[in-house]
């Protein structure tokens, strides 16, 4: 039988969150997973999360997006629908491209957007049928909870006393996947 708990704290304001946070940062304590209703700023330096690689996944999906506008216009223009632009001859998409710059933006801008949202909620296990994560649901409305695993349960709810939790909650790790 396992003596590691998750400890729940949960908090009414960000500042004593960020104090909390920060407090067991100092004494070298884990904090698993903080919930919050909105960001807090400053939270994911104090917790020592990496920058997220999401604008590298944007710029990605926005290349991608380019490309189809270019193909796709360049099919238009040479095999599907030719027409002659200004007097420009319809094979050459180079000259005539300037006035497909509006049409590959909006493709760029809607590719980047719909891919970067859906590749969040995949990546944070957001879509739908995915299991809830979230503990108390308290915490989408206006509370503030740390989560934190741990064997010496005494100091770690002397820690959230200290900081300000208004209510702290013991449960064993069997009852929650990890």
């Amino acid at each position: 039988m396992s003596t590691t708990k998750i400890i729940y704290g949960v908090y009414a304001d960000e500042d004593d969150l960020m104090n909390g946070v920060r407090a067991f940062v100092d004494k070298g304590i884990k904090i698993n997973e903080v919930y919050s209703p909105f960001p807090v700023h400053g939270l994911d330096k104090a917790l020592g999360l990496k920058k997220t690689r999401i604008s590298d996944a944007a710029f990605i999906y926005a290349v991608y997006g380019v490309c189809i506008g270019g193909l796709t216009t360049y099919y238009i223009m040479n095999h599907d629908w030719p027409q002659n632009i200004g007097g420009k001859p319809a094979f050459d998409w180079a000259h005539n491209m300037p006035a497909f710059v509006v049409p590959m933006f909006e493709l760029m801008v809607f590719c980047a957007a719909h891919m970067m949202s859906l590749t969040y909620l995949i990546r944070n296990k957001m879509y739908p049928g995915a299991p809830a994560q979230n503990p108390d649901p308290r915490t989408t409305d206006d509370k503030f909870m740390m989560e934190l695993v741990s064997d010496d349960v005494e100091t770690i709810k002397r820690v959230l006393i200290e900081t300000g939790a208004e209510e702290i909650s013991v449960k064993d790790t069997e009852s929650r996947k990890l």
